[in-house]
């Protein structure tokens, strides 16, 4: 049964209290992210590609790489999971959850076309567009709001299944801007889109594995519900967790599915980076298997109370994401115009530090200076609840 307490059609339930733990697994991520597109945007001339080379890829650089990757599994799995806290404090749970992700699905895309996408490349109009992270959260909000009127256990399966198969799909390759293209090229196929002389899209985040990860966040909702026995949630989260990493070990031990293969090194070292070095984009299965793992564990961790009470802070970025990831672009596209206006290009064509530390100095920074902003743009969320507009960001 979806939804263990069933309201009284078009009664209107009092809302579910703010799970903390939720936000700071948010707050964790977002800090991530930070790091990571500080490293885009002063590290360009040690950009690394798609899984990394690791044979030549600095160990600090692959590390802060590898913590990133957290970031868009946690983000797309934790919507689902928002979705069915939304749907659950409403008399209709399925019509307000599904009613809700596709206008919010609708912002989101047409946020990253605009908003998200000027922030990249200072083009207005665009010559480029790339359809990032924000896209594929908005587009998988849009199909989840179709799916989740299928049985809970029916829509486990489809998770499972997106997340678990679309391996197999990884042979396929279609060539061209025809229709079937285009959509292959959305759904599975890192390409370019070729709208005219002079637009191109970069489908950076192929979508179909994201529509398993939303789904599933949708599929465990229900152990976040309000009343909930948090001992039983915990120890599924931990089951779930680490469930996750021991597929991860098994099937990097197999050494056959689900990721290009791992290979020995000389370097032990360098033969651990390996097997860790799995594939984003689109996010394979040992990438979901390993990132979600970690994640859950995350979220149990988080809500241990003396966790909870030292990482406060966290709390406040993650009930304000949107908020963050705006302003952060900005304020980093801002940095970098300044930094280029004041010294110059030192790097080739790009201005950037020299040493991955240095990348993590100027995240801590930013992470400081961001906070309060984003602390008094989350209070004022929970403080005007009549202001609708606000729940977009």
């Amino acid at each position: 049964m979806l939804y263990p307490i069933a309201p009284t059609p078009g009664r209107t339930l009092s809302p579910a209290p703010r799970l903390t733990s939720i936000d700071q697994l948010r707050g964790t991520v977002i800090v991530l992210m930070l790091l990571d597109h500080v490293r885009e945007t002063f590290y360009l001339h040690h950009q690394v590609p798609d899984p990394m080379p690791v044979d030549t890829v600095e160990p600090a650089l692959f590390a802060s790489r590898l913590l990133a990757h957290l970031c868009a599994p946690v983000f797309v799995l934790l919507t689902g999971l928002s979705a069915w806290l939304y749907g659950s404090g409403q008399g209709d749970p399925h019509r307000a959850a599904s009613a809700f992700l596709l206008k919010r699905g609708l912002f989101l895309i047409a946020l990253e076309l605009v908003v998200v996408n000027f922030a990249w490349t200072g083009q207005f109009p665009p010559s480029v567009i790339y359809l990032q992270v924000i896209w594929a959260i908005g587009l998988s909000m849009v199909v989840l709001a179709g799916l989740l009127w299928l049985p809970r256990a029916a829509l486990a399966v489809v998770a499972i299944g997106l997340i678990a198969g679309h391996n197999l799909l990884d042979g396929v390759h279609i060539d061209g801007n025809g229709a079937w293209a285009v959509l292959w090229k959305v759904l599975h196929q890192r390409d370019w889109i070729e709208v005219g002389e002079a637009l191109r899209l970069r489908t950076s985040y192929p979508v179909l594995p994201w529509f398993g990860v939303i789904a599933l966040g949708y599929v465990i909702g229900p152990w976040f519900m309000r009343g909930g026995d948090a001992w039983v949630r915990q120890r599924r989260l931990l089951w779930a967790g680490g469930g996750a990493l021991l597929g991860f070990a098994l099937l990097r031990a197999l050494n056959v599915y689900g990721d290009s293969p791992w290979q020995g090194f000389a370097e032990m070292g360098v033969t651990v980076m390996s097997v860790f070095n799995v594939t984003k984009y689109p996010p394979s299965l040992l990438f979901l298997l390993l990132t979600l793992g970690v994640g859950l564990l995350l979220l149990r961790l988080y809500e241990q109370p003396a966790v909870a009470r030292r990482l406060a802070p966290l709390a406040d970025i993650g009930a304000a994401p949107m908020f963050f990831y705006l302003v952060h672009l900005y304020v980093l596209k801002l940095l970098y115009l300044g930094a280029v206006a004041v010294w110059g290009t030192n790097h080739g064509t790009y201005f950037g530090v020299d040493q991955v530390w240095q990348l993590w100095a100027i995240t801590a920074v930013l992470a400081v200076a961001l906070y309060w902003p984003t602390r008094a743009f989350a209070r004022l969320k929970a403080r005007r609840k009549d202001l609708v507009w606000l729940r977009y960001l």
